[in-house]
């Protein structure tokens, strides 16, 4: 797709709009909605809002520099691809457009277990860096296979999302009866899944998914289990309260993500970026903490930065990008963020990310 200038969007609520043009509406509600009266949806942008900044002046900002370090991995921006479901009803390259935007933008994809691309396939067609993001199952060796092929793609870290017991209720998927198409699968575990999903109704058929395959009795001696057979890096995605991340330390993971998981599973639990201060002063940097949920601005990034987060991961606004153009589509979101980070920067006086304190935000 060949814009003009003039048609480019000038920020991520545009590539909403146009995106928005190319899904069916099954598609655009399952990628935008929340759960149950999407309170947490709209807090989730809101609260970052209300939030002020203080810049500092006179600095010195002529050179500026917003790399930043994730789990020894240097970064040309403190920006994440979070995982998101089913890139290829956005795309029909799907993961793997999302992934080469990565490998281009100088960043890390983090891969979802609900990808409609095989994580083989994904890992083969770039060079991204790539994280891979696990639910826990019942079937404890189909676990058990999964991060052993991640290990052998070359993933770099395993995301275990940690606030998923059931799927929250999502009511425009339940309207929608929401389903994937014939042509797509969960690529993770095979076509029986999509067969089981497509013949459920009376509700989002991905509820199916959740209730067959996933485990609601998951404890944190899941999580020493997981420790105990993975040589990578875990990160523990869906961290809401200052006692669970310091267990997170206690259980050795080397990284957590303040989420409430897009505002899609328990609705009326606080915004993200409400969430980080006391999680980021309980881990008292013992582990790296990210953040995701809400992140629409560059001034957002700054703010989560200076209330304790390491980097952000980008969700929703990616999968816009996504079906606005493909790969491209997402360089387009990436590269725009950073822009506006590294303006952010700028204006606040702040050369580089070592810079960002506590006392930049009100």
């Amino acid at each position: 797709m060949k814009l003009s200038p003039s048609e480019l969007p000038i920020n991520l609520e545009e590539f909403e709009l146009l995106a928005a043009q190319n899904l069916d509406k099954q598609s655009y509600d399952y990628f935008r909605g929340g759960a149950n009266d999407e309170v947490t949806l709209r807090a989730n942008v809101a609260a970052f809002q209300k939030i002020q900044l203080l810049p500092n002046v006179l600095v010195d900002v002529s050179k500026r520099d917003q790399s930043v370090t994730v789990l020894g991995e240097k970064l040309t921006m403190p920006i994440l691809i979070a995982p998101t479901a089913f890139h290829r009803l956005a795309s029909p390259e799907g993961e793997i457009a999302t992934a080469k935007a990565a490998s281009k933008a100088g960043t890390i994809m983090v891969f979802s277990s609900l990808s409609t691309t095989s994580p083989e396939d994904v890992a083969a067609a770039t060079d991204a860096s790539l994280w891979f993001q696990l639910y826990i199952y019942r079937d404890r060796e189909l676990t058990r296979d999964i991060i052993q092929r991640a290990e052998s793609l070359g993933y770099k870290a395993l995301c275990i999302t940690v606030d998923a017991p059931l799927l929250g209720r999502r009511e425009k998927d339940v309207r929608n009866q929401f389903s994937l198409p014939p042509d797509l699968t969960i690529a993770t575990v095979g076509d029986q899944l999509a067969k089981d999903m497509a013949a459920a109704a009376g509700n989002s058929s991905l509820n199916v998914y959740f209730e067959n395959l996933l485990d609601q009795s998951i404890t944190w001696e899941d999580i020493d289990w997981i420790r105990s057979i993975c040589h990578l890096p875990i990160v523990l995605k869906g961290i809401h309260r200052a006692d669970d991340s310091k267990r997170a330390v206690d259980h050795g993971a080397d990284a957590i993500i303040v989420s409430n998981h897009g505002a899609r599973q328990l609705d009326t639990v606080p915004a993200t970026i409400d969430m980080l201060p006391p999680i980021a002063e309980a881990v008292d940097n013992k582990i790296e903490v990210l953040m995701d949920g809400g992140i629409r601005r560059g001034t957002d990034v700054i703010k989560a930065l200076s209330l304790g987060a390491r980097a952000v991961l980008l969700g929703r606004p990616i999968l816009w990008g996504l079906a606005f153009n493909g790969a491209d589509g997402v360089m387009l979101v990436l590269d725009l963020l950073k822009k506006e980070v590294d303006l952010s920067m700028a204006l606040c006086g702040i050369p580089t990310l070592s810079k960002v304190k506590n006392d930049l935000v009100i």
